[in-house]
């Protein structure tokens, strides 16, 4: 019965996914849309499901709210050029500043998007370059990570009244309420000083029902019920060392794993002073993240040969313990089974978790993994390469006593070879970025184990975070649904109000009638 409501719940959806797109075209796209729109959000409305339903999730499903919410993005979208934004169209000294970048994951897994407001300016000149740069960083994370929720946090550590500025944070809650759908996780707004208090009960204003309820207001302290020590800087009590600096981008948290028999090499493992500074020139083209395990120069491709028959063995004797995906991502070079998340758990058969690489293409693909918790992961194998029309196991296990956490995250990369004999060190430090697919899974944590993140996470708060949050979900829409309800009412009730004057109107008419008719009859 419950597969049945499900099945036609999915059913519905699509039906209200195509209902938007045919209605969009019919009542939006009929004069000069090139005017209006970029061709290329256009054609994502046809192609992307997810991007539709995002739209209409954010507004209950009510079809017509959705379309309003789609020609208002869009017409923001052709407006900033956002699709056309990169790092060179960014004035280089707002990266400079370090007011705003993406760094570290809040307990529930989702990315931190950090505003340093003492470092905000306002200035009526530099407006529109402000608007462009946190665009650029939103779409960036759009399309690194497309469906996974943004933690807003608004540093006001010795800010002032001269650093507040109610146009620039209209805009951000816009972004956020309109131009990228279902991407708030919550917005926390850390240290306020009092005088703000009155500023801020605006920006609540703005937010509305449907967000209001992610709006959290703490002090130092209280911002760790939210987010772990490890990526709280020292002055909210913290432990994380990360300092900002540009270049490069501080957005990408990905290092090399280690195998079980020790590092695997990669591009990153030679370290002498001349293969740093190239290790470097990669680092900066692919993720703009330091090594933190510094292993012994050794050729990958020589080891490998010499124990071929052991690691083959070995993998399938290790793949048997390991949890199978059951879903897959289709990719232009490698199809990537699962295609979303890796599942771990706290009993000995859900430690380990299996990716399987098939290549799609007529080359030998070279192929890499990478973590944002290498001393946690081990990873067999971390980079090698696969032959044509070949699958390939990767198994990826717990370390030691080590806990998954929503926070981690895996990237897997892959490029054509001209022939599977190349050095692979080699190979990564020469391939174009643009010849690079790149695929990132998530973890997820099975039910009833706590990720050791911090011991935060064993506070009540934490615990009743989940059921808070579905309950907020649902007076969100119960607000909006009443909201609705009030608006009928009001328009039933000035109708009500019309008809009973037209009413008395007939009456009077209808009285006078016979007045008139009651003298005429009289005798004179």
């Amino acid at each position: 019965m419950a597969e049945l409501e499900q099945h036609e719940g999915a059913q519905d959806i699509e039906k209200k996914i195509e209902e938007t797109r045919l209605r969009f075209k019919n009542e939006f796209l009929q004069d000069s849309p090139e005017n209006k729109y970029d061709s290329r959000d256009l054609e994502r409305l046809q192609t992307d499901d997810a991007l539709v339903e995002g739209y209409l999730m954010w507004r209950i499903y009510v079809i017509d709210d959705a379309l309003k919410m789609i020609d208002e993005s869009f017409q923001w979208r052709k407006e900033y050029c956002v699709n056309d934004l990169t790092e060179n169209s960014i004035p280089r000294w707002m990266f400079e500043t370090g007011a705003v970048f993406l760094h570290g994951y809040d307990k529930e897994g989702n990315k931190l998007f950090w505003f340093k407001v003492k470092l905000h300016v306002k200035d009526a000149k530099t407006t529109m370059d402000k608007k462009k740069y946190v665009a650029f960083w939103l779409e960036r994370y759009a399309k690194k990570e497309p469906g996974m929720p943004l933690t807003v946090l608004f540093d006001m550590t010795e800010s002032g009244l001269g650093n507040i500025d109610m146009d620039f944070v209209k805009y951000i809650i816009n972004c956020f309420k309109i131009y990228y759908p279902k991407f708030l996780s919550k917005m926390i707004i850390v240290d306020m000083p009092w005088i703000m208090n009155a500023a801020w009960k605006i920006v609540k204003s703005w937010l509305g029902p449907e967000a209001i309820s992610k709006l959290k207001f703490a002090s130092r302290s209280d911002v760790q019920n939210y987010i772990g020590l490890e990526y709280l800087p020292s002055h909210m009590g913290g432990t994380d060392q990360f300092k900002y600096s540009y270049p490069p981008l501080p957005d990408d948290d990905f290092q090399t794993p280690i195998c079980d028999n020790g590092p695997i090499v990669s591009e990153d493992e030679t370290e002498s002073k001349e293969g740093e500074s190239e290790g470097k020139d990669a680092l900066e083209s692919s993720f703009n993240s330091e090594v933190a395990v510094k292993p012994k120069k050794v050729n990958f491709l020589e080891d490998s040969l010499k124990a071929e028959d052991n690691d083959k063995g070995e993998t399938c004797a290790r793949a048997k313990g390991a949890r199978k995906p059951l879903t897959t991502f289709k990719g232009p070079l490698l199809d990537v089974s699962p295609a979303e998340e890796l599942s771990f758990g706290s009993g000995e058969t859900e430690k380990k978790s299996l990716i399987i690489l098939c290549n799609v293409t007529k080359n030998p693909l070279a192929f890499k993994v990478r973590t944002t918790a290498p001393e946690k992961y081990r990873v067999k194998p971390s980079s090698s390469f696969c032959e044509v029309g070949a699958s390939l196991d990767i198994v990826v296990s717990l370390h030691g006593g080590s806990q998954a956490s929503p926070q981690d995250r895996f990237l897997i990369m892959a490029a054509e070879m001209e022939n599977s004999g190349q050095e692979l060190t080699q190979f990564w430090k020469e391939v174009p970025k643009a010849k690079v697919m790149e695929h990132r899974l998530r973890c997820h944590v099975l039910e009833g184990v706590k990720p050791a993140v911090s011991p935060l996470r064993d506070s009540p708060t934490e615990a009743g975070s989940s059921g808070q949050q579905e309950f907020n979900t649902a007076l969100m829409r119960l607000m909006a649904a009443n909201s609705r309800m009030e608006q009928k009412l009001s328009t039933c009730l000035w109708v009500q109000k019309v008809l009973v004057g037209l009413v008395l109107v007939l009456m009077v008419l209808n009285l006078l009638c016979i007045y008139l008719l009651g003298t005429g009859k009289r005798p004179s």
